[in-house]
């Protein structure tokens, strides 16, 4: 038997949410296997002295940004700080406002990275205070059921793990996005890197029912993003039929007339901004998608 994997717990929050952080850092504390580190990273924001506040497990770090760099931006910033410790095989990164209700969740979640070499992505279920998992956060297409676990084309960024292995090899969030989308294109990455992606219902992330669309730019973000993870990741030819399946289900599904035009206008900006790194996904990682149920049009 080789020696455990050591497991950090890393949260952004731009301070708006003292309460929350501090709920959740207490359920950090209560796990039945303490974290090698927690790395608590200030979006945009200072932050109380939450060693001095809460009696918390491992080393803590706390980073203050001047400037919010956006969930992905803030992500990279805990994830370069647990590289310069160089003492980390598995980052958890966790929503501030989530709260993790069983003690056995990070012993879950080495001893699932453990027993799987190529295990690179970790996805939470996600449920509100009723236990229910709104569907937009199952990762599979259709009315799925949210306790069925196994691997899936994409993960949850309110509550996963990530083995850092699998991140030195191809890269971090893509910050540039700011939000929206940045889930896919890491999973993507990951996918076509040959690394599994993990559904485990049975890590519960309890976390507030919300809508996306409670963010005034999403409509923009959320298009423009979407141009920018096709033009990035797709084979050339999938890119007009990724875009127009989107553009037909927006249509569909948004009745804000206000709302399409900020849709269609991030959808311009992502086709006239730059996208950044153009690295697509071979064929037969289309074709692995495809098998695990997400063909990566939809």
């Amino acid at each position: 038997m080789g020696e455990a994997l050591r497991v950090a717990v890393a949260v952004v929050t731009m301070g708006n949410r003292p309460e929350e952080v501090d709920a959740l850092l207490e359920s950090v504390a209560k796990q039945d296997v303490a974290p090698a580190r927690i790395v608590i990273v200030g979006n945009g924001c200072r932050l109380p002295e939450f060693a001095e506040r809460l009696s918390l497990p491992g080393d803590v770090t706390v980073v203050e940004l001047e400037e919010n760099l956006g969930c992905p931006g803030g992500r990279n910033v805990g994830l370069a700080r647990l590289r310069e410790f160089g003492d980390v095989d598995v980052v958890v990164e966790l929503d501030d406002d989530g709260l993790l209700v069983d003690a056995d969740v990070l012993r879950r979640v080495r001893e699932l990275f453990a027993a799987d070499r190529q295990l690179g992505v970790m996805g939470f279920r996600i449920a509100d205070e009723l236990g229910e998992t709104q569907q937009r956060h199952v990762p599979r297409v259709g009315a799925c059921d949210p306790l069925r676990g196994g691997y899936v084309t994409g993960f949850l960024g309110g509550g996963h793990g990530f083995r850092m292995e699998m991140l030195d090899e191809i890269g971090d969030w893509p910050a540039q996005f700011f939000f929206a989308h940045e889930e896919t294109d890491l999973a993507w990455r990951a996918a076509d890197a040959g690394w599994r992606i993990l559904y485990a219902p049975e890590l519960l992330l309890q976390h507030p029912k919300t809508s996306p669309a409670r963010h005034a730019v999403y409509y923009r973000v959320n298009a423009r993003n979407r141009v920018w993870l096709a033009r990035r990741r797709l084979p050339l030819a999938l890119i007009p039929v990724h875009l127009g399946v989107w553009v037909l289900l927006t249509l569909v599904r948004n009745r804000s007339a206000a709302g399409l035009r900020a849709w269609f206008g991030g959808f311009a900006e992502g086709i006239r901004e730059p996208a950044g790194e153009r690295r697509p996904m071979r064929w037969r990682t289309v074709w692995r998608l495809t098998r695990l149920g997400r063909p990566p049009v939809i």
